[in-house]
């Protein structure tokens, strides 16, 4: 008896039932070798990390991107992030650059689990005119394997390419009409799945489309483990909030002009929110790296180019200085003898300044710089404030102070800023532009 085994391409009903009874008692009893490597086989399989990528593009929206990187890394998925230009750096919009990976044509060959498109203009158009991509994406639908677009892309990208026939999908929603063509049938869902396709309609729905793509690879159980570190909101769409305890106005010369440091380790979601949601409320936004080179690598491994250097950075005055997140970078801002001095000389000087996720409690209390302030931070670093009355809170404003909680609460941080400093009808005009609500 001969048993050939192709185990490329077992599905999850296959290996499902490799683990049966009846899958014993089908294979050869005199062939116990063959039965051994088949099933470590299957199980190496069923526990590999799925295969990612996502191209990107000049143009492309960078929440999109990231948030989309950043979460499904978090699961366990190999992502590989792939420029379809002719090199590795992308410009995205809102003048955030970011280093792929992997050139589009690099990754050709290689057989994905999941292909998923940023938005963005020029960003969709770009990915549109990308012929390897175009070939990948339909040979990703003609084998049934996931593919998936937000904002732009589903209409721009996927609908013209026909890869939206007779499913329904969403976009962004000045993008609906050209939906119609490509006969899909048009929803206003945040999130969309229909079979292997998944939509959703831009920036402010990133997160939760993010979790439903791990929920299509993984399963829903490591969709929710992912999804709880991230604080998201349970009111998605509802209008953002902040508690405020001493209000005081927030004022600036010739556009507010912001700091944000950024350092390996910094959390890329939070970074990369803050900096696009702000340069779209028209302020001045100044990305330094804390490092000794301007490429940082971030926590999920996205790897992000800023503007200058701290010590450049140093010698301009600034209406506000925010930090991002994430361990290591919060780690290296505390460490940070000029960045520290920065802000204290901000404090002083009662100029606004905040912090969210790690670095309140990592570089803004050691340095006492929360002395008599209410704040929040990340759950899991709560405990390091010494004042936690208000650390539920999902955004605190305090006088001259603003912190927040993670990755789920950086649009309303961020949008909370805008409010600081232009009023609250800019901000939430943005926040609908985003459709954050």
């Amino acid at each position: 008896m001969v048993v050939s085994l192709h185990l490329c391409h077992v599905s999850t009903h296959t290996l499902l039932l490799l683990h049966s009874p009846l899958a014993h008692n089908l294979l050869p009893r005199k062939v116990p070798s063959l039965k051994k490597r088949f099933f470590t086989a299957a199980a190496t399989m069923s526990s590999s990390p799925k295969k990612v990528l996502v191209p990107i593009a000049n143009g492309s929206e960078p929440i999109e991107a990231v948030i989309t990187i950043d979460v499904l890394r978090r699961s366990g998925a190999d992502v590989t992030v792939a420029s379809v230009d002719k090199q590795l750096r992308v410009d995205a919009c809102h003048g955030v650059k970011i280093v792929a990976d992997s050139l589009i044509s690099h990754c050709n060959d290689t057989v994905f689990d999941l292909i998923t498109l940023p938005g963005g203009m020029p960003g969709a158009t770009n990915l549109k005119g990308c012929g390897i991509l175009e070939n990948m994406m339909k040979k990703q639908a003609a084998d049934g394997r996931l593919y998936a677009a937000v904002c732009a892309s589903p209409a721009v990208v996927l609908g013209s390419w026909g890869l939206l026939k007779g499913l329904k999908a969403t976009c962004y929603p000045s993008f609906m009409e050209q939906l119609a063509p490509a006969c899909a049938t048009t929803v206003e869902s945040r999130v969309q799945k229909d079979g292997i396709v998944v939509t959703s309609r831009g920036p402010g729905t990133t997160m939760e489309f993010a979790v439903a793509l791990v929920e299509q690879l993984y399963g829903k159980e490591k969709a929710d483990e992912v999804a709880g570190p991230l604080v998201m909101r349970s009111n998605h769409g509802d209008e953002y909030t902040i508690t405020e305890f001493n209000p005081m106005k927030w004022t600036f010369d010739n556009g507010p002009q912001i700091l944000v440091p950024i350092a390996n380790g910094s959390e890329e979601m939070e970074a990369v929110m803050i900096i696009d949601i702000l340069r779209r409320a028209k302020a001045n936004v100044v990305v330094a790296s804390v490092e000794d080179k301007l490429e940082i690598v971030a926590s999920r491994k996205v790897k992000l180019v800023a503007d200058m250097l701290l010590d450049e950075a140093a010698k301009l005055s600034f209406d506000l200085i925010v930090l991002p997140g994430g361990l290591g970078g919060a780690q290296a801002f505390a460490n940070s003898e000029k960045l520290v001095n920065l802000l204290k000389k901000q404090k002083e000087s009662n100029r606004p300044y905040g912090a969210i996720c790690a670095s309140p409690a990592l570089v803004l209390e050691p340095h006492g710089l929360l002395k008599g302030k209410k704040a929040t931070a990340f759950p899991a670093m709560c405990g390091k404030l010494s004042d936690q009355s208000e650390v539920e809170n999902r955004v605190v404003v305090d006088g001259n102070l603003i912190t927040s909680r993670g990755p789920g609460t950086s649009m309303e941080f961020a949008l909370a800023i805008v409010e600081k400093f232009f009023g609250r009808n800019k901000a939430l005009e943005l926040a609908k532009i985003m459709l954050v609500s």
